[in-house]
Parts: C-alpha cells; structure tokens; sequence
C-alpha cells in the first residue's frame, strides 16, 4: 500500500510516494543515513529493523529515488520512532511531515500505544516537526548521543482514541 503526497518546489509540481522500505532500499538507506547524522546506524541495524515483523519501516520516494525514511519499533505500549531521516537535498519539501502522517494513518487503530521519539535538544527545527503532530516535551535523557554527549528530548504523543461511530 502507498500513498502519493503532492507538494510544490521551485521547479513546480511533483509527488512523493509513501511505501515500505525493502532490503533493496538498503544503500539509498545508507547514503541518506551518512548524510543526516554524525554517527550513522549501520547497515545490519537498518536490516534488522527492515526485517522485524513488530517495525514499521517506511520510505518516501520520489520516482524510484529514496529521499527520507522513517523507522518505527513497535512496543508494549509505545511506537518508537527509532530514525527519520530526509536527503539533504530534499528537507523543507514536506517529505518528513508526509512520512509522520503516513505512520499516523498506519497505525492510528492501535488506540492503546502512544508515540516516543527522542531528538537531539539543539534539533529546534525538528522539535517544530514532531510539536506540529501532537508530540509534548516529556523529559530528557543527558548524555544521550554518543558524539558529543548532547541531551536527548524524550517526547511523547499520546494515542489517538477516535470515536466509536
């Protein structure tokens, strides 16, 4: 199942089609994972959670290009956003707001799991990002990221409980 999102860039109109990651995915994975963070996962940590029958493993292509990636774990009781990521070349597009709406969509019948992610605290812009969709600021882990042991905010977004109808 995919969904195509319809955005306007410089170049006028395109659209970005939201479908499952696949094992092939995994060097497109790798270039935008290498380009996106200072201390990458590894390409068997993206493997594992591709193949991970509790992940929901979604990316954002534009044609056949890779541009953004999200990686979610599922939990007892939480989504883990584990990794979201957008090709450099493609952020302020609007590719990570259709990734979190697709996760959204996919799992918005699981009334009983929140959503958690956790964000380095200087990353204000995705901070906006992930307030824009519900998330509150819930805490923070210090010495999070291994780098240069930045704080992580812990943020949570509770269930959506839609009503019966």
């Amino acid at each position: 199942m995919s969904v195509e999102v319809r955005e306007r860039n410089e170049t006028g109109r395109r659209g970005i089609e939201i479908r499952p990651l696949e094992l092939r995915d995994l060097s497109a994975i790798e270039e935008i994972e290498r380009r996106s963070y200072p201390t990458p996962w590894s390409r068997s940590m993206f493997a594992g959670e591709l193949t991970k029958p509790s992940s929901i493993s979604l990316g954002a292509f534009d044609g056949d290009l890779l541009v953004g990636y999200v990686i979610v774990s599922r939990y007892v009781d939480a989504w883990h956003v584990m990794n979201i990521a957008v090709h450099p070349e493609n952020r302020s597009r609007g590719v990570a707001s259709a990734l979190l709406e697709r996760l959204l969509e996919t799992t918005a019948n699981d009334m009983r799991r929140g959503y958690t992610l956790e964000v380095r605290v200087s990353n204000e812009r995705a901070i906006r990002l992930y307030e824009r969709y519900g998330f509150k600021r819930r805490g923070v882990r210090r010495g999070y990221y291994t780098d240069n042991r930045e704080d992580a905010l812990i943020m949570w977004r509770d269930p959506v409980h839609r009503a019966a109808g």
